[in-house]
């Protein structure tokens, strides 16, 4: 895990491999590098384990070094982290200056952008089976129509997308097929326009743009032709944000549907609603509906919908299930009669199956239509999909935690690996600071913040064999300068130090120190990314 991904100072682990400040000079690191070099160089180790070792944590200190010592790649590496390293972000061109430098990574990675935008190319689409009971009554089959629409997008370059679609509509009445193309490009930062064609059902060609007239209002202009009677029908769109959740719209169209519509959208993190009112020379109607979120996972929705046609009332719910999948049950009831209405949506796709169960109104029956399926999917729900859904949650969670202990073992097996080829030189260090009644690491502990202060309030002389924090009394012992002191660098995430290794992923770490100097005894705790510099009167116990 690297410092960004734990909330620290980003892109300082190989500062930490050598205990160098991120404002450390090139001799120092060099110096840094040459004191680390002479105890892991692998020529130094018979064994064959400790050799291995050696070769190991002496490719991890030439890897700081190779980034460090090198202007131009330190430079990357204060900016991009070990990422912009490998992504090929290095320059052939060298500068000294910082923003230059910056530049041109910037110019580089836009560039990767765009290619990487040209490649998307995104489908979409929706299949809508009907399917009529009545018709199953009546001696017919139970398919009562179809109807296919498909839409591919992609990327022509960083302002310009492309999409085209088609639909396929068969009924009892007959068939119907329209394909359509929409050019949009961004003529800038607050204008764009579009294009479409259209041919089938209704063949037409339109162009549109719309601009951003202030911070929070956008305003659409366009015209459209039909290529069936040659009719021109002129728009105009207003949009305002009325809130930070909320925005409304009102659309006036000049032509032989001539129209004017008003709308309003609000959706947060608990509900989504809307409605609009269209009023025109052959259209007049009204549609509202409502989302309310019980969780991340399931909803509640209730419409409404009113035309010269259709009159009807929905009421449903829906839930997402594993692999990106979601499902809704809705309850339609109106003058064309009662029905249910089956959705599942798979990413961009979707699929809805209407299923007509009468023409006419009858209220037991409209009442059972209701209460059946709603009380088999709370059945459903409570005995079925949660507790699934919880075995399935639990079961991932122990993978996970599974997983990170496998990671989190192999990180303190290395560390304690490394401490070995550390302890030689630190118990030299140390018998030195006891002869000159210096600085001395009694007892050094780092890890979970949590756990270190419960150790410490329990176990008064301590307990290093915790698996939420390690010991590393042996590496900052080896830390202590001929001078009788320790610095570890502030914004130096502690677990990148030789001889430590992060043995809680994802929670906050403290180092807690007890050292003896001049005869009296100190303590202190640092939180992770903080300067330690010891021995300070202010630790004395």
């Amino acid at each position: 895990m690297n410092a960004e991904e734990d909330g620290g100072a980003p892109n300082r682990e190989l500062y930490a491999v050598l205990q160098v400040s991120p404002e450390s000079t090139t001799e120092e690191i060099k110096r840094a590098y040459r004191n680390w070099a002479q105890v892991y160089h692998p020529d130094k180790y018979q064994d064959v384990h400790m050799k291995e070792t050696a070769t190991e944590n002496f490719q991890r200190i030439c890897q700081a070094y190779e980034v460090l010592s090198d202007e131009t790649k330190r430079q990357i590496y204060d900016i991009y982290g070990l990422d912009g390293l490998s992504a090929g972000l290095e320059l052939a061109t060298r500068t000294n200056r910082v923003e230059e430098l910056k530049e041109e990574l910037e110019r580089l990675r836009q560039k990767k952008e765009e290619e990487k935008m040209a490649a998307q190319f995104i489908p979409s689409g929706i299949v809508v089976t009907n399917l009529s009971l009545p018709q199953v009554l009546d001696g017919d089959g139970i398919m009562a129509g179809m109807a296919m629409s498909s839409q591919v997008n992609t990327t022509l370059s960083k302002h310009t997308n492309f999409a085209m679609g088609g639909n396929l509509e068969v009924n009892n009445h007959g068939a119907g097929t329209a394909a359509s193309t929409v050019l949009r490009h961004q003529l800038s930062s607050v204008q764009s326009m579009e294009f479409l064609a259209q041919v089938g059902l209704q063949s037409l060609i339109g162009v549109q743009t719309t601009r951003y007239v202030s911070s929070h209002s956008t305003a659409t202009i366009g015209i459209r032709k039909s290529l069936q009677d040659g009719s021109i029908n002129l728009s105009n769109t207003w949009t305002h944000q009325l809130s930070s959740t909320a925005n409304g719209n009102i659309q006036f169209v000049l032509g032989d549907q001539s129209s004017v519509a008003v709308g309003w959208q609000k959706k947060d993190d608990k509900m989504s609603a809307s409605g609009e009112l269209k009023v025109g020379t052959r259209y007049l109607g009204a549609s509202a509906h409502y989302v309310h979120r019980f969780s991340s996972e399931s909803h509640a929705r209730i419409a409404g919908k009113y035309n010269s046609t259709t009159l009807e009332v929905e009421v449903g719910g829906g839930r997402k299930i594993p692999n990106l999948t979601t499902v809704r049950m809705m309850y339609v009831i109106g003058i064309q009669g009662i029905s249910w209405r089956f959705e599942m949506r798979r990413g961009s796709q979707k699929l809805v199956i209407p299923v007509l169960l009468s023409t006419y109104f009858d209220p037991a029956f409209a009442i059972g239509a209701f209460v059946v399926p709603t009380s088999l999917y709370l059945l459903l729900e409570k005995f079925v999909a949660k507790p699934y859904l919880l075995w399935r949650e639990k079961g991932k969670a122990l993978e996970d935690k599974q997983k990170t202990s496998a990671q989190v073992r192999e990180a303190r097996i290395s560390a304690e690996k490394s401490q070995q080829l550390l302890r030689i030189v630190a118990d030299r260090k140390k018998t030195k600071q006891i002869e000159a009644n210096g600085l001395l690491i009694d007892r050094a502990v780092y890890g979970s913040l949590e756990a270190l202060q419960k150790q410490d309030r329990t176990i008064p002389n301590g307990d290093t064999t915790s698996e939420e924090f390690i010991d590393v009394t042996v590496p900052l012992n080896f830390l202590v300068n001929d001078s009788g002191q320790l610095k570890l660098h502030k914004g130096v995430k502690k677990s990148g130090i030789m001889g430590f290794c992060d043995p809680s992923p994802g929670e906050p770490k403290q180092l807690l120190v007890e050292y003896a100097y001049r005869g009296q005894k100190f303590k202190v705790i640092v939180d992770d990314y903080d300067e330690l510099l010891i021995p300070q009167h202010a630790h004395l116990v």
